[in-house]
């Protein structure tokens, strides 16, 4: 950033919405991509060269504008808390912090209409007050951002019910390109693929509209098991049984119920576990899923503290992952998707192959409405060649695999390449939004002889 840039860009924006000292910009330019040992060697080193913090929408597109005229590159970050390295800037440049538009629009029965930067827990805490809730949300959702989730995430809590963020849980999003001049489009139906899971390389999301549900009373409740297959069997079932109302189904292979510390004298040593979060009154039928299987119930959260305690959903999902680094920060985990009828064998095939290097946690959810097993295993690392060889089983025996370790969106696995491709191209001709997330493939000419 050269002197006549930053004059130029505290005219645009003022000077308390521009960070330039040293500790501000590292850590601004940093998300939880230590939890892969292949990307925090890659990324520790990487930041801006400025942090805009704009105060209002109408300051986005001037923020755009400066930049593109300079070709200077644009991250947009949320509150940070995305596993990829979605916010960290390869190449320096701007990392245009959204936090400060987090203005709740509009709230109707059937959706909420935000800026990006509302933060999830603030709004799912307003919506119960209005006897309303998010119909999906991930485990980091107290400090999670609304833009932040649509871009950097997929699923979550409630994604047994409702699905992932491509299953119509997006119904709008306004967002601006990077041009000498941005557009401001408001993107809805199809086209919206191009933009969930983007990580900002192909617009600027600064407001969202999502659908939301009527509140229920849900109550947590801890199921133990003696083994693993008994464990993810009773989830199965559990899953499949419409009759109970649900937002959270999670079976965890012991020990990584071991690794829960704040709730740890709860529960059973040795035992592989599944946390649950039904409705009230869906005890009986837990009890009888339970006993179908030899498990026990065991830790229970009533209704009534909900949200008002540490709960069963943090550590689900990522959570899971976290608790697991902290008690030992050689772990790691993968991203897979499971059959969802033979994913019995294909778990047995996995613990065959590799025992307690692959500690299986599942989290069953609907996509396009089928149940199905997603994971994310905890993996004990021990060199970049064997996690990548656990990579290649995984595969080999029919799992998917949304590959973490990488920031590549094209390489992960996630999210709908041809329409985010034909956005970027359209809204990024230079490629400064996010350069290296996601690269557009070289035209190849055919010559004829």
């Amino acid at each position: 950033m050269t002197v006549g840039w930053i004059q130029e860009l505290t005219e645009l924006v003022g000077i308390e919405e521009l960070l330039l000292g040293f500790d501000q910009r590292d850590k601004l330019s940093k998300d939880y991509y230590w939890y892969s040992p292949v990307l925090e060697p890659l990324l520790r080193d990487k930041r801006a060269d400025a942090i805009v913090i704009p105060e209002t929408e109408e300051q986005v597109p001037l923020v755009l504008g400066f930049a593109y005229r300079h070709g200077i590159p644009i991250t947009t970050r949320g509150s940070g808390t995305g596993n990829y390295g979605q916010s960290v800037p390869l190449e320096g440049g701007i990392v245009l912090d959204l936090s400060r538009l987090n203005i709740v629009q509009e709230v109707t029965d059937e959706y909420a209409r935000v800026q990006a930067g509302v933060r999830l827990g603030a709004l799912e805490k307003l919506l119960r007050e209005q006897d309303k809730e998010l119909r999906i949300y991930p485990s980091t959702f107290m400090k999670a951002s609304v833009g932040g989730f649509v871009c950097g995430g997929s699923g979550g809590i409630g994604s047994i019910t409702w699905g992932n963020l491509w299953d119509g849980n997006v119904l709008e999003a306004v967002v601006y390109t990077m041009e000498e001049t941005p557009r401001r489009l408001v993107v809805s139906g199809p086209d919206l693929v191009a933009y969930i899971h983007n990580y900002g390389t192909n617009g600027i999301l600064t407001e969202l509209k999502i659908p939301i549900s009527t509140k229920v009373a849900w109550r947590q409740t801890v199921v133990q098991f003696d083994d693993f297959e008994a464990a993810f069997r009773f989830s199965h079932a559990v899953a499949m049984d419409d009759s109970i109302r649900k937002r959270l189904v999670t079976p965890v292979e012991w020990p990584i119920p071991s690794f829960f510390k704040p709730i740890v004298k709860h529960l059973e040593p040795g035992a592989s576990a599944c946390l649950l979060e039904t409705e009230e009154g869906t005890e009986q039928a837990l009890a009888a899923h339970a006993a179908a299987v030899g498990g026990r119930i065991g830790y229970v959260i009533p209704s009534d503290l909900y949200h008002t305690t540490i709960g069963l959903s943090d550590f689900t999902w990522n959570h899971t992952t976290l608790w697991a680094l902290k008690t030992d920060p050689s772990l790691t985990y993968l991203q897979a998707g499971f059959h969802p009828v033979d994913f019995p064998g294909q778990i047995r095939q996995i613990k065959a192959e590799f025992g307690d290097e692959v500690l299986m946690h599942l989290e069953f959810m609907r996509s396009a409405g089928v149940i199905v097993p997603a994971a994310l295993p905890i993996i004990r690392y021990t060199t970049h060649e064997r996690l990548y060889e656990i990579i290649a089983f995984f595969l080999s025996i029919g799992v998917g695999i949304n590959d973490p370790h990488t920031w590549r969106l094209e390489m992960g696995g996630r999210g709908q390449m041809d329409a985010m491709l034909a956005a970027k191209r359209a809204n990024d001709p230079h490629s400064l939004l996010n350069p290296g997330k996601l690269q557009i493939p070289a035209v190849q000419e055919t010559i004829k002889e």
